[in-house]
C-alpha cells in the first residue's frame, strides 16, 4: 500500500505539482502508467467516475448556468500534521491563506490590472469562497484548525489522511505538512476522490500556505492552484487521470496536441517562467493563469469558472453537498456572523525563569471584543489586551485564567499549572543524574518544549545500573530532534566546569549521521551555545558493528564515556543551564547514563583545562594509548576497575608524554585511568575494555 501511496502522489492529474520560482518535476509517464498497471482494481471506478463527470460537465455548460447572487461557500478545515517544528504553523498563517484564496477566487487581487490585455475580458470572479469551519463533525465548536503530531508529516503523502479526516462530503480537508511527497502541494481531482474517498483532500507543504510565517508572497497562489484541481480543473496544458492517458510534463513540445477541456484557455505547452508573449502552440498563451506553473499567476478564466461550478453541482465525490444550506449550517459556515464558543490562549514558552517576561496571546474564537486575564503569581503588563507580557517573582507552577466576551456571551478558561517558574540563579554548583528515579529526574530537568515524537524515556538497562535515559531512534523519523535541559547551576567563581557522562549507541548503516550534542545557556534557555557534537559517522558509536535490529547495550563494553570541559567567565555564570540533545538521522537507539556536572575536583577529576589527558582508542581491546602534555610530568599510570580495585600500575619517566597500556590480560569492563604527576592527579573516567 505504501508503494501505491507514493505512486498516486507522483501521478500527473490526480496529484498537482510544485509550481513557483523553484520549479520541480514530479513524476514521469512511466510512473503514471504504472499506477494503473500495478493497481487495476481502481481502473474501473476511476474510468466510470470520469465518464459521468465529463457527461455532467458537458450538459451543465451547454445549459449555461450563470451564478447569480451569493458565491458558493466551501467549508474547510486545516489539519496541521507536525513534529513540533516550523511546520506547526500559526493560526495567523492559516487565516492569511484563507484570505488569499478568497481574494484570488473572487478576483479581488490588486494585480488584476497587470493581466495581459488579451485576457482581461475573460478574467473571472469565480464566485467561490472557502470558510473555516466553526462546527466540527461531532457538533463541537472549532476554529477550523486541528493539530496532530506525526512523523508522517515528513513525507506528506496520502497516508497523512489516515490520521484525521473530517467527512469529505461536508468539508474540504487541507493537510499542512513538512513535506508534500516532494511537491509544493497535491490534491485529488473529483473522479479519483469519488473512487478513493478516504484520500480526498489537499496536502500542502507548510512553506506554501499563505504569504506570512513560513511562506512568502511569491507562494501565495499555490493553494488556489490546488483548489482548482480539487474542483476539476486540469493544468492549463491538459492532462487527466484516467487509465491509458499519458502524463504531460510542463513545457513539453507535444503538449500542444492536448487540451484542458476549457474552451477559453489557449493551447499551451505550459510554463514555469513569466514571458507574457509566449506563442508555443500558435496563439498567445495565458501564462498568468492560476493553473499554469508560472509564478506570475493572476486569474481564472470564465471557462474555468464554469467548469468548477459544474464540479460543485455534480454528485461525483459529493462536491454538490459542500455548499448546500443544510451543510453550511451544520459546519457553522452559513453566515459571516461569528459565534463566541471557546476561550483559548498560548504562551511563548511554558518554562520561565524568575523575573523574565513571557508573552501570552489570546487565541479564543470567535468574535472576541473584550477579555480579562488572571495570572496566579504573575504581574502582567495589561490584563485586557490580546497579547500581554507577564513576569513571575517566585519559583513554582501557576494557573492562568482567561475570560473572553463578544458583548453578549462570556466564556472562561483556566489551565492549571500551566506555567513553571524556575530560579534565575542556581542554588547548587553541580548536578548529578543516574536516571534511577523518575521523580528525582523531573525535579532537576525539563524535557525541551515541543520535543519530537518518540521522546526521551527511561530504559531498563544502564551503565553498571538498572536504568538509563534512551531515545527510540530505531523508530524515529530522520531530522527529529530530542532534548532535555537542567535547572540553572551556579558555576560562578569556577575556572572550569566539567560535564561527564556515559552513553551507548549503534549505527544501523555506515552512513548514519546521528548527532549527540552538549549545549549551554546563560539566558534561561532563550538561546543555546553548542559545546560539543558527537557524530554517528565517527565519535558517537560505542560499538563497531552496525545493527539492523534495535540496539540495546549488552554489557559495559558496549558503552562509551567522556567529559566535556567548559571554560571562560562568560560561560561560567550563576545561571548556567546544560542541554543534552539528540538529532536523528535514521540510525539506531541511543542511551545516556550517569551525568555528573560540576568542578572537576568534585567529580574525582583534575582540572583538565590545565592537564589534558587523552586515551585512544576508547573502547579498547588489547591495547590503548594514554597521552598527555610533557609539562604535566606524569610519573605513574594506574588502572582502577569498577569496584575501585587497582588492576594495573605503571611507573614511568616523568619526561614521557605517552604510554601504551597492555590490556590483553584485562577482563572486559569499565575502568578509570589515574595519572599521578608531580603537581597532582588526573582521572579519566571511563575506559571501556572489550
Amino acid at each position: 500500500m505504501k508503494q501505491l501511496l507514493l505512486l498516486i502522489a507522483f501521478t500527473s492529474a490526480s496529484v498537482t505539482y510544485f509550481f513557483a520560482q523553484e520549479h520541480l518535476h514530479c513524476g514521469t509517464d512511466e510512473m503514471h502508467q504504472q499506477l494503473f498497471q500495478q493497481h487495476p482494481e481502481y481502473n474501473a471506478g476511476i474510468q466510470n467516475a470520469h465518464e459521468q463527470l465529463q457527461a455532467f460537465t458537458s450538459e451543465y455548460l451547454q445549459a449555461a448556468h450563470p451564478k447569480s447572487g451569493a458565491a458558493y461557500i466551501i467549508p474547510v478545515v486545516f489539519h496541521v500534521i507536525h513534529n513540533y517544528g516550523d511546520e506547526n504553523i500559526s493560526d495567523a498563517q492559516i487565516f492569511d491563506a484563507v484570505e488569499q484564496v478568497n481574494i484570488q477566487f473572487r478576483k479581488l487581487n490588486a494585480d488584476t490590472s497587470e493581466i495581459v490585455s488579451a485576457f482581461q475580458s475573460i478574467a473571472a470572479d469565480a464566485q467561490i469562497e472557502i470558510r473555516l469551519a466553526q462546527i466540527d463533525p461531532d457538533g463541537n465548536c472549532t476554529n477550523g484548525i486541528t493539530r496532530t503530531p506525526s512523523l508522517l508529516s515528513y513525507i506528506g503523502d496520502h497516508a497523512v489522511k489516515s490520521l484525521i479526516q473530517w467527512p469529505p462530503d461536508k468539508y474540504l480537508n487541507i493537510y499542512v505538512c513538512i513535506g508534500a511527497a516532494g511537491l509544493a502541494g497535491h490534491a485529488l481531482m473529483p473522479l479519483v476522490a469519488d473512487t478513493i474517498p478516504e484520500w480526498d483532500g489537499i496536502v500542502m507543504q507548510h512553506s506554501y500556505v499563505g504569504t506570512i510565517g513560513t511562506s512568502d508572497y511569491f507562494r501565495r497562489t499555490v493553494l488556489s492552484h490546488e483548489i482548482g484541481h480539487y474542483l476539476n480543473l486540469q493544468h492549463i496544458w491538459g492532462g487527466n487521470n484516467v487509465p491509458g492517458f499519458p502524463y504531460l510534463p510542463v513545457g513539453a513540445a507535444g503538449n500542444c496536441a492536448y487540451d484542458d477541456d476549457v474552451l477559453d484557455t489557449p493551447n499551451t505547452i505550459g510554463w514555469s517562467s513569466c514571458n507574457m508573449n509566449e506563442y508555443s502552440c500558435g496563439e498567445l498563451e495565458n501564462v498568468q493563469n492560476y493553473m499554469d506553473y508560472a509564478y506570475c499567476a493572476r486569474m481564472f478564466t470564465e471557462g474555468q469558472k464554469q467548469r468548477m461550478h459544474a464540479a460543485l453541482n455534480s454528485p461525483i465525490a459529493n462536491r454538490n453537498n459542500l455548499w448546500q444550506p443544510a451543510n453550511l449550517a451544520a459546519t457553522g459556515t452559513d453566515s459571516t456572523n461569528v459565534v463566541l464558543c471557546a476561550a483559548l490562549f498560548k504562551a511563548e514558552k511554558r518554562i520561565v525563569c524568575i523575573g523574565d517576561p513571557v508573552d501570552f496571546t489570546d487565541i479564543s474564537f470567535h468574535g472576541v471584543t473584550d477579555r480579562l486575564w488572571n495570572f496566579e503569581g504573575g504581574n502582567a503588563s495589561d490584563l485586557t489586551t490580546e497579547v500581554t507580557s507577564v513576569t513571575y517573582a517566585a519559583e513554582g507552577t501557576y494557573d492562568v485564567t482567561l475570560e473572553v466576551s463578544n458583548g453578549t456571551d462570556t466564556v472562561e478558561l483556566t489551565l492549571t499549572d500551566y506555567i513553571t517558574v524556575i530560579p534565575a540563579t542556581g542554588a547548587l554548583n553541580g548536578l548529578t543524574e543516574d536516571f534511577e528515579s523518575e521523580p528525582s529526574f523531573y525535579g532537576k530537568w525539563f524535557l525541551e518544549e515541543g520535543a519530537a515524537l518518540n521522546d526521551w524515556e527511561f530504559a531498563s538497562t544502564g551503565f553498571a545500573s538498572d536504568r538509563s535515559f534512551t531515545i527510540d531512534n530505531f523508530n524515529s523519523e530522520e531530522n527529529a530532534t530530542f532534548g532535555f535541559y537542567s535547572k540553572p547551576i551556579d558555576a560562578s567563581g569556577l575556572t572550569t566546569f566539567a560535564i561527564s557522562f556515559d552513553w551507548a549507541y549503534a549505527q544501523r548503516t555506515d552512513n548514519d549521521a546521528d548527532i549527540f550534542r552538549i549545549s549551554i545557556s546563560n539566558n534561561c534557555g532563550d538561546s543555546w551555545s553548542v559545546k560539543k557534537n558527537y557524530s554517528g559517522l565517527s565519535t558517537l558509536p560505542s560499538i563497531a558493528d552496525t545493527l539492523i535490529t534495535p540496539f540495546t547495550p549488552a554489557d559495559l563494553t558496549e558503552w562509551n564515556s567522556d567529559t566535556v570541559f567548559i571554560n571562560g567567565a562568560a560561560n561560567l555564570t550563576d545561571h548556567l543551564m546544560v542541554k543534552f540533545s539528540f538529532l536523528s538521522s535514521g540510525g539506531n537507539n541511543f542511551y545516556l547514563d550517569n551525568i555528573r556536572m560540576g568542578h572537576p575536583s568534585v567529580l574525582g577529576l583534575d582540572d583538565q583545562a590545565v592537564i589534558q589527558l587523552h586515551v585512544f582508542p576508547n573502547p579498547s581491546q588489547d591495547q590503548t594509548t594514554v597521552r598527555w602534555e610533557e609539562s604535566a610530568e606524569i610519573e605513574e599510570i594506574m588502572l582502577i576497575d569498577a569496584a575501585g580495585q587497582l588492576v594495573k600500575h605503571m611507573v614511568i619517566d616523568h619526561q614521557q608524554s605517552e604510554v601504551n597500556l597492555d590490556l590483553s590480560d584485562i577482563a572486559a569492563g569499565y575502568y578509570t585511568i589515574v595519572a599521578q604527576g608531580k603537581s597532582g592527579q588526573v582521572r579519566l573516567p571511563h575506559l571501556v575494555v572489550r
